[in-house]
C-alpha cells in the first residue's frame, strides 16, 4: 500500500501540474465565463429595475392601477371597448399542487377586451379534464371558458397537437392567440401588456416571457432553478431578442389561419419544440421576437420535486438540439450543443482544480512539510482565491436579479401572496451550478444518441430532426398515478382540490356586472 507520505508527494505534484500555463488558462477561463454571467444579469436586473421605477412613479403620480398600465387614461371605457380580441390557447397535461393556482391567474386576467380561454386536453381521461370542468362551471358567469378534448397526436408532440386544435376552435374574431403552460402563473395585467405591445408594434412576430423559479427546497429544484437564470438574461431585453420560451407566447392569430411561413405545417408535420419551431421559422424569416420587461411569471417548483424528475427534465431540455426544421436549424443547433457544452464544462472544471489546490495546501501546512522536502507552490492558493472573488461576484449578481424579479412580480401582482428571496438557500444554488453544468453536456451527447425521449408518459422518436414515431404506455385504473414535470403533476389518477375564491375573483366578479349590468339584475 502507498504511504501517506506517496500519496501527499503525488498530490503536491498534482498541484503543481495545475499551475502550468495551459492549467491556469483553463481556471483563469472558469473566472471569466463567472464573471460574464455577472455581467449578464447585472444588464438584465437593470431593464427589470427600470420597469419597477416606472411602475413606482406612475404610483406616486396617482396611478393605483400601474401594475395593470403605467398610463391611467388607457383604463378608461373608451379605449377598453376598442381592445382587440384575445384567445388564450393553454394545452393541458396532468394535475398537480400548483396547477389550479395558475389556472386562476390566468382565466381572472383584468384585460378589457374581448377574451376567450380554451383548455385543451387530449381525453377526458386526463386528471386536469375535472378540474378544469369545476373550476369552469364556478367562473361560467364571469369568463369565456371552455374544455376541448383534442384526441391523440400522431404526427407531433401531445402538446402541439392540444396548441393546433385550440388554434382551429378559436373565435373567427379573434386578432392575437396567446399559448400558456399549464405552469404559468400570470399577473392581472399581463395580457394586457402583451396586448398593448402587439398593437404598438404590429412587426413583432412572436411575444414571450420567461418564468422566476421559486425552488421548493430540493437539490433538484435548485437545479431548474440553476438552468433557467443564464437564459433569463436573453429575456430581459426589454424588447428584441433571439430566444423564445413557449410557456408564453402571444402570436398573430392569421398567421395560423394562413399558415404563413409554414409555421402550421412545420409545427403539424413532426414538430417535437413549439417554441425552438417557431423561432427557427423567425429566425428564417427574419421575423422580429420580443420579449416586454414585465413579462417575468412567477413558477413554483414541486414541493417533491426530486433528482430524478430534475434529470427527465435537463434531458427533455437537451433533447430539443435534436430537433430541426431546417438545415441551418440543424447547424445552429450544433453550435449551441457545443456552445453549451464547452461552457459548461469550461465552468465546472476550475472547481475541481481548486479543490486540489485546497486539499494539498491543507496536507503542505497541517503536516508541517518544508518546500525542500515536498514539491509544493502556493501558487495554487491564488488561483483559488481568485476563483472565490469571481464566484462571489457571480452569486451576488445572481442574487440581485432574482431580487428585482421577486419585486417586481410581487408589483404586478398586488393581490396575491408576496413573494420573498427568504427562502432561497445560497448554499444550494452554488452546489446546484457544479451539479447542473456538470450534467449538462453528458444529457446532451445521450440525447444525441439515443433520439427518444420520454414525455409526461409518451415515448417520442427523432428522426432527421422530426419526430418518425410515437409510443404510449398503456396503464391501468388500478395502477398508482404516475409524477412527472417540475409541477409533480398527477398524469393519472383523481386529484382532490379546493374551490376557494380570491379577491382577485371578487373583482373580476365586479367587473362582469360592471360590463354586463343585466345580467346581474335579478
Amino acid at each position: 500500500m502507498l504511504s501517506l507520505h506517496s500519496l501527499d508527494s503525488f498530490l503536491f505534484s498534482l498541484s503543481r501540474i495545475l499551475c502550468t500555463p495551459f492549467a491556469i488558462f483553463i481556471q483563469i477561463q472558469g473566472c471569466i465565463i463567472c464573471l460574464l454571467l455577472a455581467l449578464g444579469w447585472a444588464l438584465a436586473a437593470r431593464v427589470r429595475n427600470r420597469e419597477i421605477k416606472q411602475m413606482t412613479d406612475s404610483m406616486k403620480n396617482g396611478n393605483s392601477l400601474s401594475f395593470l398600465c403605467h398610463d391611467i387614461n388607457e383604463l378608461e371605457h373608451s379605449n377598453q371597448v376598442n381592445l382587440p380580441r384575445v384567445t388564450v390557447v393553454m394545452p393541458l397535461k396532468g394535475f398537480g399542487e400548483h396547477n389550479l393556482h395558475n389556472w386562476r391567474s390566468q382565466i381572472t386576467s383584468l384585460y378589457g377586451g374581448p377574451l376567450e380561454f380554451l383548455f385543451v386536453v387530449e381525453s377526458t381521461e386526463d386528471p386536469a379534464y375535472r378540474a378544469v370542468s369545476q373550476l369552469i362551471l364556478e367562473f361560467e358567469d364571469y369568463v369565456d371558458a371552455k374544455i376541448i378534448v383534442a384526441g391523440l397526436s400522431t404526427t407531433c408532440s401531445q402538446k402541439i397537437h392540444n396548441q393546433l386544435v385550440g388554434v382551429e376552435k378559436m373565435n373567427k374574431d379573434s386578432k392575437y392567440v396567446l399559448f400558456l403552460d399549464d405552469d404559468v402563473r400570470v399577473h392581472p395585467g399581463s395580457i394586457g401588456a402583451l396586448t398593448r405591445e402587439m398593437e404598438k408594434k404590429p412587426e413583432i412576430f412572436i411575444q414571450t416571457g420567461y418564468p422566476l423559479d421559486l425552488p421548493s427546497g430540493s437539490l433538484g429544484s435548485y437545479c431548474i432553478y440553476e438552468y433557467h437564470m443564464p437564459c433569463s438574461m436573453g429575456f430581459a431585453t426589454g424588447g428584441k431578442t433571439f430566444f423564445l420560451w413557449g410557456g408564453c407566447m402571444m402570436m398573430h392569430a392569421d398567421d395560423f389561419r394562413q399558415d404563413r411561413y409554414g409555421l402550421v405545417s412545420g409545427l403539424k408535420n413532426g414538430g417535437y419544440s413549439d417554441d425552438m419551431t417557431l423561432a427557427a421559422i423567425a429566425g428564417a424569416h427574419k421575423r422580429l421576437i420580443s420579449s416586454p420587461p414585465v413579462a417575468v411569471f412567477p413558477h413554483p417548483l414541486a414541493s417533491d420535486l426530486n433528482f430524478g424528475r430534475y434529470w427527465n427534465y435537463l434531458r427533455k431540455q437537451t433533447f430539443v438540439l435534436e430537433s430541426y426544421i431546417t438545415n441551418v436549424n440543424w447547424l445552429m443547433n450544433r453550435a449551441l450543443f457545443a456552445f453549451h457544452s464547452w461552457a459548461s464544462w469550461g465552468f465546472v472544471t476550475p472547481y475541481f482544480m481548486a479543490l486540489i489546490h485546497v486539499v494539498a495546501a491543507l496536507r503542505f501546512y497541517t503536516k508541517t512539510y518544508s518546500f525542500e522536502e515536498m514539491p509544493y507552490t502556493s501558487g495554487g492558493l491564488v488561483l483559488v482565491t481568485i476563483l472565490a472573488i469571481c464566484t462571489l461576484v457571480e452569486l451576488l449578481s445572481m442574487w440581485n436579479l432574482t431580487r428585482i424579479e421577486v419585486q417586481l412580480c410581487n408589483m404586478l401582482s398586488p393581490e396575491a401572496p408576496q413573494l420573498s428571496l427568504a427562502s432561497y438557500n445560497w448554499c444550494l444554488v452554488f452546489v446546484a451550478m457544479l451539479v447542473d453544468n456538470f450534467l449538462y453536456p453528458i444529457s446532451a451527447v445521450r440525447s444525441h444518441f439515443s433520439q427518444c425521449i420520454n414525455w409526461s408518459g409518451i415515448r417520442y422518436y427523432l428522426k432527421d430532426g422530426k419526430i418518425s414515431k410515437i409510443e404510449r404506455t398503456q396503464r391501468s385504473k388500478d395502477m398508482d398515478p404516475v409524477f412527472t414535470d417540475l409541477g409533480g403533476k398527477h398524469l393519472y389518477g383523481k386529484k382532490v382540490f379546493p374551490t376557494r375564491s380570491s379577491f382577485l375573483g371578487s373583482l373580476l366578479r365586479s367587473l362582469a356586472q360592471w360590463h354586463q349590468p343585466k345580467k346581474f339584475d335579478n
